[in-house]
């Protein structure tokens, strides 16, 4: 089991960026494939990156790619997302989390954290 805390959310103007940050637990972290998320108010949660096990390919949603980075330390058990350039319509609670198979459905995904808020003014 992997149990999943993010941090790094806050309010920010438009243009400007920030960088969040998932810690996991337990020492299997590194079998995991590692996704973002973010859910909106009233409507559904949708996939934004997500990075696979092995930290060779990287997959982005078209809304944020080229804009929004993802990463991991396996040996910190942590995976990053860095947004710049960031827009109103990026403002949502955003999520980790993991999954045994590389996806973009968040059926897909066995564990989430509880998210952290992200708000971009204009």
């Amino acid at each position: 089991q992997v149990q999943l805390v993010e941090s790094g959310g806050g309010l920010v103007q438009a243009g400007g960026s920030l960088r969040l940050s998932c810690a996991a637990s337990g020492r299997t972290f590194s079998m995991y494939h590692m996704g973002w998320f973010r859910q909106a108010p009233g409507k559904e949660r949708e996939f934004v990156a997500a990075h696979n096990r092995n930290g060779g390919n990287t997959y982005y949603a078209a809304s944020v790619k080229g804009r929004f980075t993802i990463s991991r330390d396996n040996a910190k058990n942590t995976v990053y997302l860095q947004m710049n350039s960031l827009k109103p319509e990026d403002t949502a609670v955003y999520y980790c989390a993991a999954a045994w198979n590389p996806s973009n459905v968040v059926r897909a995904y066995d564990y989430w954290g509880q998210g952290t808020q992200v708000t971009v003014s204009s």
